[in-house]
């Protein structure tokens, strides 16, 4: 799904099965702290060893926010750098993205100086366009070569201002630029709007109560979609996950399912037309 297109085709690409046909990004450990449960991955080893299976499960990206060793979310390059470097020497090779967000570093200014000092890249760097100096933060990624993930929420309590910024923003480069929607509820209304946007994909997730339900919107809609514990702590049967590959597992369940029911609702239509 790009902003042209929310018609629910199937984008192929990758290797398999369902996780190919709609791009499944893998939250590994968001904001959750350890207290919240052993799913929740916290050491760098603990993250690449989940990063590993999750890939094994299907997810084709994953999303790491990085910690000091006290547990604080940081973007300085002494704990990004060997983060990565912990992942990609762990054998995971699809594309890793890091949040430059507010919690890591509060002051717009210092995250962009953050992003400059890195020595060691991420394949994407996440920014919510809800904090101050989203856009400059933006141009600072590509400048360095990172793809970015605008993060717009929509629904809830959102107002339009987000999705606002980005549209006069919309980066220089759409190639390197993707909308994340953070829906508040799987409502088709909130994304059917998207086909006016400019060329850029689109990855739709939620959390928590909003999270499955999302990923199978996603899913009909042929967005790229997202789950991991860093949004939702249970699997869509309300049983808590064990670990960030058991809600790959599941998701890639749910997309398969998804797109065999699109497959077979176009069957009985074409019959019926006859």
């Amino acid at each position: 799904m790009s902003g042209s297109d929310t018609t629910g085709r199937d984008p192929e690409g990758g290797s398999g099965g369902a996780a190919s046909r709609v791009p499944l990004q893998v939250a590994l450990n968001g904001g959750r702290e350890a207290a919240e449960g052993a799913a929740v991955p916290m050491s760098p080893q603990d993250l690449a060893r989940s990063a590993v299976a999750s890939v094994a499960a299907g997810a084709r990206e994953v999303l790491v926010h990085p910690r000091s060793p006290c547990g604080r979310e940081s973007l300085s390059p002494r704990v990004v750098g060997p983060l990565l470097e912990a992942l990609r020497g762990a054998g995971v090779s699809v594309p890793l993205s890091v949040p430059a967000a507010v919690a890591a570093e509060p002051d717009p200014a210092a995250r962009q100086a953050r992003v400059r000092s890195w020595e060691v890249l991420p394949d994407r760097g996440v920014v919510r366009f809800t904090d101050p100096g989203a856009e400059e933060l933006g141009l600072a990624l590509l400048a360095r070569g990172v793809a970015v993930d605008a993060v717009v929420p929509l629904g809830g309590t959102a107002g339009p201002e987000p999705l606002g910024r980005f549209l006069a923003w919309a980066g220089p480069d759409h190639g390197r630029v993707r909308l994340a929607v953070e829906l508040s509820e799987a409502d088709p209304a909130l994304v059917a709007g998207l086909c006016w946007l400019p060329p850029v994909e689109v990855v739709l997730f939620g959390r928590e109560a909003a999270a499955w339900p999302v990923l199978r919107l996603a899913a009909r809609c042929g967005a790229g979609a997202r789950i991991g514990v860093g949004d939702v702590l249970v699997l869509p049967d309300g049983r808590p996950a064990r670990s960030n590959a058991d809600l790959v597992a599941a998701a890639v369940a749910e997309v398969e399912a998804s797109r065999a029911a699109r497959v077979a609702g176009a069957a009985r239509a074409t019959v019926g037309s006859r």
